[in-house]
């Protein structure tokens, strides 16, 4: 296709969308001024767009990606299952190989007391289901007043109206007629944004301790637990003082409520470990999980649930009354299953943890000395940028500059994703990406940096 052709059909994709599309987290009247850019392949780490342009993707989609794109692998085992099964439902007493094989399959891969798996469809899902489930078990237990569940500020939970509710995002909150009751919040663990004059480690034992203040502001008998993702990933990648998973971990002990773990980003080797709770030593209640889960191929999550809380769910309850048409879809589920053994075949897991998450460090830490950046922190492939007005006082840029947001349209044109939260850049490039891939995304972050710096100068000026 020449290139006036190729522009041709950027600009029918683009009107038809503006016409019919509305986009998840999207700015309507931006979107419709500006046009989407149509991505039509991938591959890799990469993707292209309808006039030809190669793109890194720093994101692996949107955290998910994690064996890459175009494993044909993936689509043979689908067009199989299709054939052979193309749905059915898991209700009414049923269910088909492929949900029974992955639950036997997330059951080896978690940790030993967590044997059992609630099917969803996303992340969103899983959350919705905690809330259902963590509420079900006090209420069988004969302790129904045990409600409220506390999360933290800036967490996502995903944007239904319970994981809503959960996270901790605002502007969220702000577009919410009604919030579900019984969700607290507490500080978050975010030593470079609010730590000030502490230690990080004493910092950490600080936002840990919120946890059990709240409890005890509430009442022990009202909270019936604490959900907190292992690192926070849409909230800007913040990755907690070593000191806070243990006492928090000792807070929810102490004080008898369960302890769930968002594993929906961390989950499925991001961190080094298979789950962001290995990788921490944290033995959650319930871990809900999806996007590693299937790689994004295809929609599907869950939540990992304990024994002591399946068990119970079992011997005092009859019917729980929650569930989804696609829970467990055999399709989605063989896909899962062919995306663990992948994992599994080419030791990915144990590829981040030793050969390219300590590579990444190392050149993404490069980034720190860059005259923007107050902190460039990661851990596995998951690292964040802390794009700051000066660095030496930890001073942040005026929120109605947008930094984080121009930056990041600056990346997409120079052939980098990278997301803004905030003027938090943050990436989580593909498990499989190679060294050599990760110095071009580091080199065009570099060169991305630049071009934000020379922008803001003549803005200034």
């Amino acid at each position: 296709m020449n290139n006036a052709n190729t522009q041709a059909a950027t600009s029918e994709w683009q009107e038809l969308d503006s016409r019919h599309h509305l986009h998840p987290f999207t700015d309507y009247k931006a979107l419709k001024r500006k046009g989407s850019r149509i991505i039509v392949r991938a591959e890799g780490v990469y993707l292209w767009d309808s006039d030809g342009n190669r793109i890194l993707d720093g994101m692996a989609g949107l955290w998910c990606v994690n064996i890459g794109y175009g494993r044909r692998e993936m689509a043979q085992v689908a067009s199989e299952q299709i054939q052979q099964l193309p749905y059915y439902n898991n209700f009414f007493q049923t269910t088909h190989p492929p949900s029974v094989e992955l639950s036997r399959m997330l059951s080896e891969i978690t940790q030993q007391h967590l044997n059992h798996v609630f099917f969803t469809c996303s992340g969103s899902e899983a959350n919705d289901t905690v809330v259902r489930m963590v509420r079900r078990y006090w209420d069988l237990l004969g302790q129904p007043e045990k409600q409220i569940i506390i999360s933290r500020y800036n967490a996502y939970h995903g944007s239904t109206v319970a994981a809503g509710t959960l996270g901790g995002m605002q502007a969220m909150h702000d577009q919410s007629v009604v919030l579900l009751p019984g969700v607290e919040h507490i500080m978050q663990p975010h030593w470079y944004e609010e730590g000030g004059d502490l230690s990080p480690e004493q910092f950490g034992i600080k936002a840990a301790r919120a946890l059990a203040e709240k409890i005890e502001q509430l009442g022990v008998d009202k909270v019936a637990a604490f959900i907190a993702e292992p690192i926070q990933g849409a909230g800007g990648v913040i990755i907690p003082p070593e000191t806070y998973w243990p006492e928090v971990t000792k807070i929810c002990a102490e004080y008898g409520i369960l302890l769930v773990a968002d594993e929906v980003i961390c989950g499925f080797g991001r961190t080094g470990e298979w789950f962001g709770s290995d990788y921490y030593e944290i033995a959650p209640d319930l871990m809900p999980m999806a996007k590693g889960l299937s790689s994004g191929y295809l929609p599907i999550g869950g939540v990992m649930v304990s024994d002591k809380i399946a068990e119970t769910l079992v011997d005092k309850g009859g019917e729980f009354a929650h569930g989804f048409t696609y829970s467990g879809h055999p399709v989605a589920a063989a896909v899962a299953v062919e995306n663990i053994k992948i994992m599994q075949r080419e030791n990915i897991v144990t590829r981040v943890r030793d050969e390219i998450g300590p590579y990444f460090k190392k050149k993404w830490a490069e980034l720190e000395a860059h005259p923007l950046v107050g902190e460039a922190r990661s851990l596995g492939l998951l690292g964040a940028l802390e794009l700051v007005k000066d660095k030496n006082e930890r001073e942040f840029f005026d929120p109605k500059l947008e930094v984080g947001n121009r930056c990041r349209d600056i990346c997409i044109e120079n052939g980098l994703v990278m997301r803004a939260v905030a003027d938090k850049m943050v990436v989580s490039p593909s498990l499989i990406i190679q060294k050599e891939q990760v110095d071009e995304l580091v080199e065009l972050a570099g060169k991305c940096l630049d071009l934000t710096q020379h922008m803001l100068d003549n803005t200034s000026s």
